[in-house]
């Protein structure tokens, strides 16, 4: 199927690795132009935009900013435009997940957590859906939050967990502000997938999650990054707003 996304730009945070990496190949494998943002590792970054020009024949830049910095997000969103043009899709994919529970955690780790995985999806929203209103243009967001955001942390990720149930209530409250103006706001929550993020927590304990998965291994983040696409085509999902899409293994079934 044509998902129609050809010649669209598509922004991807924390898109240099790992899930944002994949999400930018999705994209591009599509024919739309992206945008990876990373915060560290210029010269990886600088790598995965350069694969994903030479194996899709499309437009890929870096362009590096903090998300949790409210000048960093904009000069994020005008770095793009200079780059490629207007942004048309947002996935806010960056984030923290570190390792602490509750009774030792400090309140600069808990902080830290929420600033990345919360407010700087709020930020890139509100500066998004800002341009776009005042552009008389439609948009696309997805957000990357986790089957965590329903069920609790299980292995010491408090600050995660309420930083991804916070992202999910924020999908739900902008889609219903959005959605007169043909702005869709969606979710894909995953369960565990294979990138540097897990690598340590997998080494240490893979049974652990594999015991609680149903379909019995852990996801390629190709495949997640699959479900960030189908939401942000008008084309396949352009019915849909305020949705948050499971791809967990059956982790979480509701």
């Amino acid at each position: 199927m044509d998902l129609d996304l050809k010649g669209r730009v598509a922004l991807v945070t924390g898109g240099s690795r790992g899930l944002g990496r994949a999400v930018a190949g999705a994209f591009a494998a599509e024919g739309a132009k992206v945008v990876l943002n990373y915060v560290k590792g210029a010269e990886a970054a600088g790598q995965a935009a350069g694969e994903i020009r030479s194996r899709y024949n499309t437009d890929a830049v870096p362009l590096r900013a903090d998300v949790s910095v409210e000048a960093d997000v904009r000069a994020l969103f005008d770095g793009a435009e200079r780059a490629l043009g207007p942004v048309d899709i947002l996935v806010n994919n960056a984030g923290l997940w570190p390792k602490a529970v509750v009774k030792d955690m400090s309140e600069e780790e808990w902080s830290r957590v929420l600033a990345v995985n919360l407010t700087g999806p709020f930020l890139a929203c509100r500066e998004a859906v800002r341009r776009w209103l005042a552009a008389k243009r439609r948009g696309a967001v997805v957000n990357v939050t986790s089957q965590a955001a329903h069920t609790g942390a299980t292995s010491g990720h408090a600050h995660y967990a309420a930083a991804k149930a916070g992202l999910a209530n924020l999908t739900i409250s902008l889609a219903r502000e959005t959605a007169p103006h043909g702005i869709r706001v969606n979710a894909v929550a995953p369960g565990m997938m294979r990138t540097d993020m897990t690598d340590a927590a997998m080494a240490a304990d893979a049974r652990r999650y594999l015991d609680r998965i149903p379909l019995g291994r852990i996801a390629d983040p190709a495949e997640v990054a699959a479900a960030v696409v189908f939401l942000a085509s008008d084309r396949a999902a352009g019915y849909v707003t305020g949705a948050t899409l499971d791809v967990n293994g059956g982790m979480l079934m509701r």
